[in-house]
């Protein structure tokens, strides 16, 4: 599994969340989605999603619309983009 992980501000959380909602990354084949926030300013926010195949990963961060959603959305500056490979997993 690969993690990605975007880190951005936001002008309004809310406003954010209701576009996040038309395009989060299961839209384009992450296997799950979970959504972050700084828990000292909620206008700070992570997605982190999982992805089983780097094609697919690529292909979303790659996808035009995703640039478009995150303006619409109202991400100030740029956005921080991670990719992680999952090497273990420990459950309670």
């Amino acid at each position: 599994m690969y993690m990605l992980a975007i880190n951005h501000a936001v002008a309004d959380f809310d406003k954010w969340k209701a576009v996040y909602d038309t395009f989060p990354p299961t839209t384009d084949g992450a296997a799950f989605a979970r959504v972050n926030r700084n828990v000292d300013d909620g206008n700070n926010v992570t997605v982190v999603a999982g992805f089983t195949s780097m094609e697919t990963l690529k292909a979303f961060i790659d996808d035009p619309e995703l640039k478009a959603r995150m303006m619409e959305a109202g991400v100030t500056g740029a956005p921080r983009i991670e990719i992680f490979e999952e090497v273990d997993v420990i459950q309670a």
